[in-house]
């Protein structure tokens, strides 16, 4: 299968359209995830979950062309980047083994609020600031309480989660000649190297039985593809203020998912907190500076 090139995907969509889809699938796949626990311990789903995302780019995108294109400097990021996305993932689902996905969610928000405050430029965005901090405080709060390892991990894979938004944001906008969807598939596949240590004993249990191999395979398409190429493709035309802001969505989006899913109910403080992450999203304007090439908006970071 040939390599597609950086138009393959139009950016006829809104940046916002690509995170919403992001949002979606970034816990509808961990939602499916956590019933495999059952089969494999959360560091195999993890591996399972980064191999199957891997081969998938592997086979579309062809990722060591893409390695041997970039600079050293280029390389480093798509290195950092996928040490990042294996240690995210393994501290993710040793999270959301232990306490709530929604919590897990909450706490994932906490470090990009930093983020989010280096653009809020306006008194307006300010405001949105402050509403998603106390929607995410209310959803964070109420379930605070819960194995204090798994808070542990929650709180490891937040700062993770930081860092990837820092380095997707970086290789989306800055890598010269390369789409951001290739330097994700080269991250992959570096991903996949170092996850291996950590999981590749626990995952060996599926590649002997399909059901859960195909269930992993699943979650990895769902987890570490759909979402994260429309990381990429939102993140190309988003300032990284923007997008740390649009995070906060991430939190109502697992209550949804696992109430769906996992039948783990919200309170009404959380129903409040989903709220004013809402009005937070409503109330955010991005300020439009520049435009790139072929007439794509680009927005001050």
């Amino acid at each position: 299968m040939p390599s597609i090139g950086p138009r393959a995907f139009p950016f006829t969509a809104p940046a916002w359209s690509y995170f919403i889809g992001s949002a979606v699938f970034h816990y509808l796949g961990p939602a499916f995830a956590v019933l495999l626990f059952a089969k494999l311990e959360p560091p195999g789903v993890a591996a399972l979950r980064i191999w199957s995302a891997a081969l998938v780019f592997a086979l579309w995108r062809r990722p060591w062309r893409t390695l041997i294109r970039l600079d050293a400097g280029e390389r480093r990021t798509v290195v950092a980047w996928g040490a990042v996305l294996a240690a995210m993932n393994v501290c993710f689902y040793l999270a959301i083994a232990r306490v709530p996905l929604a919590t897990v969610a909450a706490i994932e928000f906490l470090p990009v609020i930093v983020l989010a405050a280096l653009g809020a430029r306006t008194a307006r965005n300010l405001v949105a600031l402050v509403a998603a901090v106390c929607g995410v405080y209310m959803l964070t709060g109420v379930r605070l309480a819960g194995e204090p390892l798994g808070l542990v991990f929650a709180f490891a894979n937040a700062a993770l989660f930081a860092a990837y938004i820092v380095l997707a944001h970086r290789a989306a906008r800055s890598m010269r000649g390369v789409d951001g969807v290739d330097g994700l598939a080269a991250a992959m596949l570096v991903a996949g190297v170092c996850v291996a240590p950590a999981g590749l004993w626990q995952a060996a249990p599926a590649m002997v039985d399909p059901v859960t191999l195909a269930a992993g395979i699943g979650v990895g398409i769902c987890s570490s593809v759909i979402p994260y190429v429309c990381d990429q493709r939102a993140m190309a035309r988003m300032a990284r203020s923007t997008y740390a802001l649009l995070v906060a969505l991430l939190p109502a989006t697992a209550t949804v998912i696992g109430i769906a899913v996992l039948r783990q109910l919200p309170t009404w403080p959380e129903l409040a907190g989903v709220g004013l992450v809402v009005l937070a999203v409503a109330l955010h304007h991005e300020h439009q500076t520049t435009r790139s090439q072929g007439g794509e908006t680009k927005c001050d970071t």
